[in-house]
């Protein structure tokens, strides 16, 4: 398969959402990574699959960041390694300085430079950033000690979407059949409501002021329940947490009145 046709069917499952594990999708033949990061937010971005011969002290792996976005950190937790960011944060590298020494430990034993594992880049993604957007320019390249390219690679970093909360209804408070739907979302965003069944409740698109709200076109069924919102916009979705409800009213949108713990009437 050409470098062409795999870096079109990459891109074309990453905006649809789906995780690649950096190395693994071009049969480790070269540098790899994907994420996908909310607008305003930092992300993890980790590279790996290089596959050539070892390298020693003093080789360099260099991400350059993608348009518009920033390095702003290399928090590699390993040893034998040395993260910086250039000023500005247009690319971030580490370094291999060396296995630690280890006498007790036979030679062979010691681990292979760049090989096995995945280098984490910390990126800063715009607040403007339009979600669903894959940010291009974003390139990888691994040298040797005397700065000779051993090995490239390409990162897909898309700008994912934030995720949709719930206003009303509140968790735990009853409510008739058929509450109005009320929470906020990135503005444009389609927001689907369902059940803990993943059955549809309703469907709105969320106003420009980032308001979303819909009412049910069935009636709930009365007892306990769980919602839960997903927003989606441009190929890239993300979901709220679940809610726990309890459904006493009727269908026509009057309440009854229940007792409380402490003997009190309560109304919805």
């Amino acid at each position: 398969m050409s470098r062409s046709w795999k870096t079109t069917i990459l891109g074309l499952l990453a905006v649809a959402g789906v995780v690649i594990t950096p190395g693994t999708a071009h049969g480790g033949d070269d540098l790899w990574a994907s994420a996908t990061i909310e607008p305003g937010r930092e992300g993890i971005v980790e590279v790996g699959g290089y596959a050539g011969t070892p390298l020693g002290a003093g080789s360099v792996l260099t991400l350059t960041a993608p348009s518009t976005t920033t390095v702003t950190g290399t928090p590699i937790t390993g040893t034998g390694y040395r993260g910086s960011v250039a000023p500005g944060g247009s690319t971030g590298t580490y370094t291999f300085e060396g296995a630690p020494a280890a006498a007790e430990e036979p030679q062979e034993s010691a681990p292979v430079a760049w090989k096995d594992r995945k280098y984490p880049f910390l990126l800063s993604v715009p607040a403007d950033a339009e979600p669903g957007t894959r940010l291009p320019d974003c390139a990888l390249v691994l040298r040797d000690a005397d700065g000779t390219v051993r090995q490239k690679g390409t990162c897909t970093v898309t700008v994912g979407l934030p995720a949709p909360s719930f206003s009303r209804p509140h968790s735990g408070v009853p409510l008739n059949a058929r509450p109005k739907m009320v929470g906020t979302a990135y503005p444009g965003a389609q927001v689907t409501v369902r059940d803990a069944g993943e059955e549809e409740i309703c469907a709105t698109t969320t106003a420009p002021s980032g308001v979303w709200w819909c009412t049910p076109g069935r009636a709930l069924p009365p007892g306990t329940g769980r919602l839960q919102a997903t927003a989606t916009l441009n190929g890239v979705s993300a979901t709220s947490e679940q809610i726990d409800i309890l459904v006493t009213g009727s269908t026509d949108g009057r309440t009854d009145t229940v007792s409380d713990s402490a003997g009190g009437r309560l109304q919805r």
